[in-house]
C-alpha cells in the first residue's frame, strides 16, 4: 500500500500541516511497539496505516528513562536519536485528531518521558511527509525485554518494513526478563 492510497490521501507532497496535522487527522511516524497494529489501536482506535517510511540521520536506541525501568515491558522502550547516516524505518499512520491525547499519554509526554518532535520521512515512492513523533529525554540505553522486541519485529514484518532493516531489529539483545507483561499487552503478543 503507498501513501498515495485512499486511506492517507492527506498525504500529497504539498501536505504542509505543523507536526503532521491537517483537517481531523494527522500524521504519526511509528518506530516502536506501535509498529504493531494491535498496539496503536489499543489506545488509538483511528489509527490508520498510510505507508512505510524512513527516517533519515536518525538511529533507533532503547532506553530507561531516568534509568528506570518500564512497569509495562519490564525493559527498556525504543526512542530515537539524531545520527548523521544513519536510518530508522517506521510506519506512518493516519490518526484522527480525537486519538491525539491518548497517543501523548501513551507515550508519557505529560510526565517528560518523550517529547512531540516533528520529523521529515521519505516513503518507498520518494515523497517526504511531516509526521509526529516522539523522542524520549533523559534515559540511560539498555536492552528492551523479549516481549517487547516480539511486538517490533512482529510490526516491522506485518507492514512490509526493508527486510534488512527487519534482521537488524531481530538481532537486537533483549534483556533476560521471563515473566509476564503489563495487563493488555499480554493480549497484543497473542
Amino acid at each position: 500500500m503507498s501513501c498515495a492510497s485512499s486511506s492517507c490521501d492527506m498525504a500529497s507532497p504539498d501536505f504542509e500541516g505543523h507536526a503532521g496535522q491537517n483537517g481531523d487527522h494527522f500524521l504519526y511516524f511509528a518506530y516502536g511497539s506501535n509498529l504493531l497494529t494491535k498496539r496503536i489501536r489499543y489506545r488509538n482506535p483511528s489509527a490508520t496505516f498510510c505507508c512505510v517510511a524512513r527516517l533519515q540521520d536518525f538511529k533507533l536506541d532503547f532506553g530507561n528513562f531516568q534509568g528506570k525501568t518500564s512497569q509495562r515491558w519490564h525493559g527498556s522502550i525504543a526512542t530515537i536519536f539524531q545520527s548523521p547516516g544513519d536510518e530508522v524505518w517506521g510506519v506512518v499512520w493516519k490518526v484522527h485528531k480525537s486519538n491525539l491525547n491518548s497517543l501523548d499519554e501513551q507515550e508519557g509526554v505529560e510526565s517528560g518521558v518523550y517529547v512531540v518532535i516533528e520529523v521529515k520521512v521519505s516513503t518507498q515512492e520518494g515523497k517526504q511527509l511531516t509526521c509526529r513523533s516522539y523522542l524520549m529525554t533523559n534515559y540511560e540505553s539498555a536492552p528492551p525485554s523479549p516481549q517487547y522486541k516480539k511486538v517490533i519485529c512482529l510490526g516491522a514484518k506485518e507492514n512490509g518494513l526493508p527486510l534488512e532493516y527487519q534482521e537488524k531489529l531481530k538481532a537486537i539483545e533483549p534483556n533476560d526478563y521471563e515473566g509476564k507483561v503489563s495487563e493488555g499487552m499480554e493480549e497484543i503478543l497473542e
